[in-house]
């Protein structure tokens, strides 16, 4: 069983590795005993192997000859010390693992693995969201984001903006590389998820000039000025819009009840499912405003005495035209924002990846670099869920993540293998490689 060559372990880890050594290093030549690569290869295979101490382990696993599985599978040379690791990655400009993300990506596109991700003809969605992964009341940094409690504590903290192409039939997401959010010199006023999308809409189209998207997004984003921006940037958009923050269009609308289009239907569980949508209505209520289309989705249940209940109700806002044969389509399109928390950033939370573990805060770009490169292994692993039957093969078998990577890393705290896939054969049929019995000498 085998994945395409070019998205295999070897060829991703290879094109990262040929980047990592291409980048700059201004230390000086006579004081330099780590390579960036090494040191960077290092922070990622703790976070491949959902490990942090797997640093310190192959460290203490290294032999005579320099054999360990950092050697074999991520062509580290010289492993260096925690405090030392963490000084060379931390002066690592954060946009150095650009290029990383996009080739990733790049790689999909070219195996037409992203062809199954198209929600309407030559368009994505690209959801996006905003979380924290650093919080504390001690550790902190310029770039902090500072909030002050009533209590008189102070929490200083990290949050990141992520955007990912997803779809509602797909498991897999399919992460681009996030922007931070944090506090600049010079500037009065904090940083805020509004302004890194503004800073990241433009980027994610000038990596991807010719991908069709519609940013996802919450009640947060949609305001005309970034709406603007993404339409701008030859995009198309669909977000939450809250009747408490859109007044004067809601307003609007209840004007206009004979606009507003509307089919229902009951399912099995005799709950009511109503679709309403109107297009070409104000967004707000300034001279100025664009116009937009509305779309809202409610679930009404009915009690034993006949009493209706709101399950759930949400509206939207979008650029695309609305329709009786698309609504349904939108519906699920607006709802999938809901992935990028429980399939991205849940996932980094919940199953092993460690994305609000403290693996050093630095004074400059570790916390992020080190949040960067969990992305990276999580992009890593998409990939192969998406192409490689052997890892297929080995997620099934274990049936979750946590038992499949706590098993690999047994593995590789006793034994040295030489590929990936090596490594994964093991896994799946240990006994077919006859490991002895050892006996005491």
């Amino acid at each position: 069983m085998k994945s395409k060559k070019h998205l295999s372990f070897s060829s991703l880890r290879k094109a990262f590795s040929s980047h990592l050594h291409q980048l700059p290093d201004n230390r000086q030549q006579s004081k330099i005993d780590y390579s960036i690569h090494d040191a960077i290869m290092c922070g990622f295979a703790c976070m491949y192997f959902q490990d942090p101490s797997l640093l310190q382990f192959q460290k203490q696993l290294e032999d005579e000859q320099n054999l360990n599985n950092l050697k074999t599978l991520f062509d580290v040379h010289n492993i260096p010390e925690n405090t030392q690791l963490r000084d060379i990655v931390d002066a690592v400009g954060s946009e150095q693992f650009r290029p990383i993300f996009k080739e990733c990506f790049l790689r999909l596109q070219r195996g037409k693995h992203l062809e199954q991700y198209q929600f309407l003809p030559e368009l994505y969605l690209c959801p996006i969201d905003g979380s924290q992964y650093h919080a504390s009341g001690e550790v902190a940094c310029e770039s902090c984001l500072i909030t002050n409690h009533t209590n008189g504590n102070t929490t200083y903290s990290h949050k990141v903006l992520q955007g990912a192409l997803m779809h509602p039939d797909m498991r897999q997401v399919i992460p681009l590389m996030p922007e931070e959010i944090r506090n600049v010199d010079g500037t009065e006023k904090q940083d805020c998820e509004t302004n890194a999308a503004k800073r990241l809409i433009p980027k994610i189209r000038k990596n991807h000039p010719q991908l069709g998207l519609i940013i996802v997004g919450d009640d947060l984003f949609s305001r005309q000025p970034l709406i603007k921006i993404i339409l701008n940037e030859r995009m198309h958009y669909i977000l939450v819009a809250k009747q408490t923050s859109h007044v004067a269009m809601f307003n609007a609308i209840g004007q206009n009840p004979d606009k507003l289009n509307e089919i229902q239907f009951i399912d099995e569980k005799q709950r009511t499912h109503i679709y309403e949508w109107i297009n070409n209505i104000p967004l707000n209520g300034s001279k100025d405003s664009i116009n937009t289309n509305f779309f809202r989705y409610t679930i009404v249940s009915t009690d034993k005495d006949g009493n209706g209940k709101i399950n759930f109700r949400n509206s939207w806002i979008t650029d695309l035209n609305l329709s009786k044969q698309l609504i349904k389509r939108f519906v699920r399109g607006g709802r999938c924002r809901w992935k990028i928390e429980n399939e991205c950033f849940n996932t980094l939370k919940n199953q092993g990846y460690h994305i609000e573990h403290n693996y050093g805060h630095g004074k400059e770009n570790l916390c992020f670099n080190f949040l960067l490169l969990t992305f990276l292994a999580f992009f890593f692993h998409q990939i192969f869920e998406l192409t490689d039957r052997l890892y297929q093969a080995c997620r099934k078998k274990f049936g979750s993540k946590r038992h499949m990577w706590e098993t690999l890393r047994s593995y590789i705290k006793i034994l040295i293998f030489d590929t990936w896939e090596f490594l994964l054969n093991f896994a799946l049929t240990p006994p077919k490689y006859k490991p002895s019995l050892l006996k005491p000498p």
